[in-house]
C-alpha cells in the first residue's frame, strides 16, 4: 500500500475512535458527536467572519467621518 492510503487508514481509524470514546463516556451516540463537531466549526468560522465584517464597516465609516486631504494647501 501507499504511504498516503496508510496515513488515510490511519486517521480514519483512530479519528473515528476518539468520537465513539466520547460518544460512550457522555452515553450518547456517536453520530451526535460528529454533528455537535461540524455545527460548532461553522459557528467559530462564522462567527469571527462576523467580526472580520464588522472591523471593515468601522474602517470604512472612518474614512466617510474623516475625509483625507489631497495635498497641504487644503488646510
Amino acid at each position: 500500500m501507499s504511504v498516503v492510503i496508510q496515513l488515510k487508514y490511519f486517521f480514519e481509524k483512530h479519528g473515528f475512535h476518539v468520537s465513539s470514546r466520547l460518544a460512550d463516556k457522555l452515553g450518547m451516540r456517536a453520530s451526535n458527536v460528529r454533528l455537535f463537531f461540524i455545527y460548532i466549526t461553522f459557528v467559530t468560522a462564522g462567527l469571527w467572519f462576523g467580526v472580520y465584517l464588522t472591523l471593515a464597516f468601522w474602517i470604512r465609516l472612518k474614512d466617510l467621518i474623516r475625509g483625507k486631504r489631497t495635498s497641504v494647501f487644503d488646510l
